[in-house]
């Protein structure tokens, strides 16, 4: 069995060990949906959430024996991954900036001078 830092570390999750260590003391791993300590026993069964930067990771423990950080096919075997797959993008969105129709939004210059106008101002 290995600690959640470590196995966290030697499965490619984290790049350290110590970042692994501070993601789990900060809450943003949480084991079976409770918030564990970093020296937590890694059980065959267990789910695992990991929050990192904008996403969510759900994995499954398959080998808990890890220990010490293998390559990436073996690290993989390790677990199964649980995380749902991310809608695609909406096609007409994609590579657009957000740009507002001419005249939607705020009055231009000549339409709030208008309006001043209009109020006798």
């Amino acid at each position: 069995m290995a600690r959640l830092d470590a196995w966290l570390w030697a499965v490619r999750i984290y790049k350290t060990r110590s970042l692994a260590t501070t993601a789990v003391r900060g809450g943003h791993v949480r084991v079976n949906d409770l918030l564990p300590k970093a020296s937590q026993q890694v059980v065959p069964g267990q789910v695992i959430r990991v929050r990192k930067d904008q996403d969510e990771k759900i994995i499954e423990v398959v080998d808990e024996t890890m220990a010490k950080r293998v390559s990436a096919p073996l690290a993989q075997a390790a677990y199964i991954d649980r995380t749902p797959e991310k809608p695609p993008p909406i096609p007409e969105m994609v590579g657009r900036v957000a740009v507002r129709d001419r005249g939607a939004g705020r009055p231009t210059k000549r339409e709030r001078r208008a309006i001043e106008r209009l109020r006798g101002h």
